[in-house]
């Protein structure tokens, strides 16, 4: 009994542990993204920076959404990335974000 307690509060651990390291931003580019070129090109290189875990580019938005791992990389990192593919890279703040879903809600 004492085994299977011990067990399901290091599994519970480990999982709690892992949540607070992901974490997720949104990025508007320049040049917009236009093409489906454009979101391979950023698919392909972004994802094998250090921490990435997912990445999303939305054509319809114009945006990239990336989950990434923050004991690994940050915003700054992931910007830098963007700059090496020949984008500059913004953070667009949560805000922002909030105001185009009910501006979209809205039509």
């Amino acid at each position: 009994m004492k085994r299977l307690f011990l067990l399901v509060f290091v599994m519970f651990f480990a999982v709690l542990s892992n949540a607070q390291t992901k974490k997720e931003v949104v990025f508007s580019t320049e040049p917009e993204i236009k093409c489906d070129g454009c979101v391979n090109k950023i698919k392909n290189n972004i994802r094998f920076e250090k921490g990435v875990k997912a990445i999303n580019p939305d054509l319809e938005t114009k945006l990239v959404t990336i989950q990434y791992d923050s004991e690994k990389t940050n915003p700054e990192n992931l910007i830098k990335a963007f700059s090496k593919i020949g984008y500059t890279a913004t953070v667009v703040p949560e805000k922002q974000l909030v105001e185009n879903e009910e501006d979209k809600d809205k039509k």
